[in-house]
């Protein structure tokens, strides 16, 4: 298990000293994909890089399978970096090495012969779909094929923990999904603990189970995918969850009638949910007739879900609406108020 305690991170520059890390403390169990969600500065970068200690806390623990790391020799972390591995958005591999040679590097670094590190090698090129690529270089490869390179030589040292630091940023989405489904092998099929530090919300939909979202260097939501993105809870939460709220301010002020109207959101969980008429229903059963600003379907860890945005004429309605829908199963509704007026 790695469980981080109190974790805080604080830059000394020269404009002043710069808080990146907050207070934080979370748990990821062994053998889960846990995903580390926030925007661009909210601190998730240097939160990863403390997990294997390129980056040093200023305070705090790093308990991985009860030892704090923090309090290790410099040998003593090389050889917890064998069993804590990473890949970045860049790829980072050594373009002057073929992808062979790239995997074996780090077998190399641990005095592994050469005959056996090439075996190894081999073996995960297979794993990663690519051993006909093996005396290709880097530069010869596509943007997803170096991607899988950077993860067989991750996985070269057989480590316990892979941690993925944008690692599908610079990926197209087809590409992107084929990585994350990868992933999902690697983790089922050699128990490798995985965490996915992303800005992206359908990396986390489709393959993480657990999620902590980063806002200003502290965490402020923390459990269950499907639970946080069917309903969070801090407005930081929302504004990624449902970015769409975002545009709402555009269709008041479209509308003469503007300062009226109510916006409701409504959340269906599961796939029944998610294909029932509820528009229709509530126009049939109690008069009101919402009109629909935006909705969408998608799968969180296979399971269906979907969102629905509904204009209605005044509060009157949206608390009848509400009423009404809270009598139907695996259907939230919540008027909308955290949008710009």
């Amino acid at each position: 298990m790695i469980e981080l305690k109190n974790i805080s991170k604080t830059f000394v520059t020269a404009g002043g000293n710069v808080d990146a890390l907050n207070d934080i403390s979370l748990k990821v169990k062994d053998g889960e994909i846990f995903g580390i969600i926030g925007m661009s500065g909210a601190g998730k970068s240097t939160l990863v890089r403390t997990i294997n200690m390129l980056e040093k806390p200023t305070s705090g623990e790093v308990l991985i399978d009860g030892v704090n790391i923090a309090n290790l020799s410099e040998k003593e972390l090389r050889k917890v970096r064998q069993s804590v591995t990473m890949i970045f958005q860049g790829f980072n591999l050594l373009m002057q090495r073929n992808c062979l040679k790239n995997i074996c590097f780090p077998l190399e670094l641990h005095g592994i012969k050469k005959k056996d590190a090439e075996k190894k090698a081999m073996e995960l090129l297979e794993l990663v779909g690519l051993k006909d690529k093996a005396l290709a270089y880097p530069s010869q490869l596509s943007g997803g094929q170096q991607q899988r390179i950077a993860i067989a030589r991750a996985l070269a040292t057989n480590p316990k923990v892979l941690l993925c630091d944008e690692a599908t940023s610079a990926l197209d989405p087809k590409t992107t999904y084929s990585i994350l489904e990868l992933i999902r092998e690697i983790n089922k099929s050699l128990g490798i603990t995985v965490i996915i530090i992303t800005h992206q919300m359908n990396v986390v939909e489709n393959i993480c189970s657990e999620v902590a979202i980063l806002d200003g260097g502290k965490i402020i939501e923390c459990g269950k995918v499907q639970d946080i993105f069917s309903c969070p809870k801090s407005d930081a939460a929302k504004h990624l969850v449902y970015p769409e709220s975002e545009n709402l301010s555009e269709v008041r002020l479209g509308n003469g009638e503007a300062s009226q109207k109510k916006f409701l959101r409504l959340v269906f969980k599961g796939h029944e949910a998610a294909v029932r008429p509820i528009v229709a229903e509530l126009a049939v059963k109690t008069g009101i007739q919402g009109n629909i600003v935006f909705a969408s379907t998608k799968r969180i860890n296979g399971n269906g879900s979907g969102s629905m945005i509904l204009e209605l004429n005044s509060r009157e309605e949206a608390e009848k609406a509400c009423r009404f829908i809270e009598e139907i199963p695996d259907v939230l509704a919540q008027e909308i108020t955290d949008y710009v007026q």
